[in-house]
């Protein structure tokens, strides 16, 4: 059986790619930081899953959950938002996000990664943003990040096509989820060729897409914004 982690399985997409990783044969890690209960819960409705809690910005934390995990995939999904004007954002709100989106995602694909080259094989999948591309008023912090991780996306596939391992990335626009709850959806919607936002599964199905049967792609991005960027 394959195996993935998801890290962030607790959030919309994380949950979202967990459960459609698991209804297709695979044996799914599901990464949580804080939320446990939301973790367990998901667990317990995937037969074939485990739970792993680490703190992603913390090196030897992630280190010692992970150093020895075999996978045949990785999803790096954990990110988080706090948004301001730059004039106005403070340093803890530049930091907070560069260091879960961008630090976490080194640090965690660092610790899986000498597994895969050993046994040359592997796919990585990276969860990025529409806002890493054209950038967001009041996202400095977010964009930078998810720009980074673009960056990283097309630099790591380079390096390590010759272990026959794949490295890719998402790029979602507006998605359902418990960030969007508070937007005003309706104005929106309107800005979006599809006239609407998308949802977790869409997201799901192209990180799969990705990671399970995109065999001769690599260093690419895949934008999932119904349009609105293009």
């Amino acid at each position: 059986m394959n195996k993935v982690l998801i890290t962030g399985a607790t959030g919309a997409i994380g949950e979202a790619c967990a459960r459609y990783f698991h209804n297709n044969g695979y044996f799914v890690y599901l990464h949580y930081r804080s939320q446990e209960t939301k973790a367990q819960a998901l667990h317990e409705a995937l037969e074939h899953s485990r739970i792993i809690g680490f703190d992603i910005t913390n090196r030897e934390d992630v280190l010692q959950k992970l150093q020895d995990l075999e996978l045949d995939v990785l999803v790096n999904n954990a990110g988080m938002t706090k948004d301001n004007l730059f004039f106005f954002m403070s340093n803890e709100e530049w930091e907070s996000v560069i260091d879960t989106s961008v630090n976490g995602t080194y640090y965690v694909t660092k610790a899986v990664l000498k597994n895969m080259i050993r046994n040359k094989k592997g796919s990585i999948v990276n969860v990025a943003s529409i806002s890493g591309i054209v950038g967001n008023p009041g996202q400095t912090n977010y964009s930078a990040a998810k720009g980074a991780i673009i960056a990283f996306t097309k630099a790591l596939s380079a390096e390590v096509a010759r272990y026959k391992i794949r490295v890719n990335a998402v790029a979602p626009g507006l998605i359902e989820s418990e960030m969007t709850e508070a937007l005003d959806l309706k104005e929106m919607k309107k800005t979006i060729p599809l006239k609407r936002i998308g949802r977790p599964e869409e997201v799901a199905e192209s990180v799969f897409f990705l990671a399970d049967k995109a065999s001769y792609i690599t260093g690419e991005v895949l934008n999932i914004s119904g349009g609105l960027v293009r």
